[in-house]
């Protein structure tokens, strides 16, 4: 079982930059896929972008593309997720998740942080 722990959320005016990290610690012996979601005030959940195991592969939600980049840490159980040109729109609790699928991007994800809070204002 994993556990994952989000950081670097915070408040940032519109144009500005965040950035977010996610640390998985817990007993597995199996590379898994990491991922970022995020959920707004009376939306659903939407999937923000994600990355394999060996860091090469992302993959990314088309609001964000251009704008966010997702990578691996040195420690291969540590995710980042860079903000830039952040938008009101983008404000919301953002998830860190990880996957045992075989396929890329996942269909499903196995565990998920608490989240942490962005907010952008105009």
């Amino acid at each position: 079982q994993l556990q994952l722990v989000e950081s670097g959320g915070g408040q940032v005016q519109a144009g500005g930059s965040l950035r977010l990290s996610c640390i998985a610690s817990g007993r597995t012996f199996r590379q898994y896929i990491m991922g970022w979601f995020r959920q707004a005030p009376g939306k659903e959940r939407e999937f923000v972008a994600a990355i394999a195991w060996s860091g090469i592969n992302t993959h990314y939600a088309d609001s964000v593309t251009g704008r966010f980049v997702i990578s691996k840490g040195n420690a291969g159980s540590t995710v980042h997720l860079q903000m830039n040109s952040l938008k009101p729109e983008d404000t919301a609790v953002y998830y860190c998740a990880t996957s045992y699928g075989s396929q890329f991007p996942p269909g499903q994800y196995d565990y998920w942080g608490q989240g942490t809070q962005v907010t952008v204002s105009s």
